[in-house]
């Protein structure tokens, strides 16, 4: 069996139970701006930014959310607007997506005798290791014998699409419309599904909520635990 498919027998396996044993923490960029008095059971409610997700089943499961970070901060939901003192908005929402470009090195085939930095044919691997300018196999200036890469097979292309998402929170004072809370968390991912993502960046936009006015802070959000 050759040294390449050896390493590819052990290294296909080894890569897939690194993906399996752990998934990636979600990773937001948050920016709040406060102006939010001590919380003492004040009242509040939660609609939507876009008046057309008001009521809507998506919504309602986000709004929970939200409504569920507050109470645990010292607020009170109310069910109708003219009981809150407090109203909150939020908005939400994903683009379509941006294509990347990314290499690495790769496994693949044998190149042909080549001239330059870089040999690109291993042959009978003399010399074993790279060739390069000046220095190739069997001594001859400009000429390379040797792998091609370090991982023997050239440099890999691939390409992947990310989003970007979102989650706007505004707080303002019911009696007078006072702005009381600015705040937007932002992501990217390879997932473009708001249910996934939403949960999230309200966990991130809560995270040491309020937060020091003006701030912008990288927020982490570990994985959910297996099992």
């Amino acid at each position: 069996m050759s040294v390449t498919k050896t390493l590819l027998k052990i290294a296909a396996p080894a890569a897939l139970l690194a993906l399996g044993a752990c998934a990636a923490p979600f990773r937001a960029d948050v920016s709040r701006f406060q102006a939010l008095p001590v919380p003492a059971g004040q009242t509040f409610v939660v609609q939507a930014a876009d008046t057309r997700n008001q009521g809507g089943l998506e919504f309602s499961q986000y709004a929970s959310l939200v409504a569920q970070r507050l109470t645990a901060q010292g607020y009170r939901p109310v069910e109708s607007p003219r009981d809150a003192a407090l109203v909150v908005t939020i908005g939400y929402g994903v683009d379509q997506g941006k294509e990347k470009i990314v290499s690495r090195p790769g496994f693949g085939g044998f190149g042909g005798f080549g001239y330059g930095r870089y040999g690109r044919y291993g042959g009978f691997g003399y010399p074993f290791g790279y060739g390069r300018f000046g220095y190739g196999g069997f001594g001859y200036p400009g000429y390379a014998w040797g792998w091609n890469d370090p991982f023997w097979g050239g440099t890999e292309v691939d390409s992947y699409t990310y989003y970007t998402s979102f989650l706007e929170m505004r707080i303002s004072r019911t009696a007078d419309g006072q702005r009381l809370f600015e705040g937007r968390a932002r992501a990217r991912s390879r997932d473009d599904s708001l249910p996934h993502l939403v949960p999230n960046l309200v966990d991130a936009m809560f995270t040491g909520f309020p937060g020091n006015s003006g701030e912008d802070v990288r927020i982490t959000i570990p994985p959910p635990q297996r099992g």
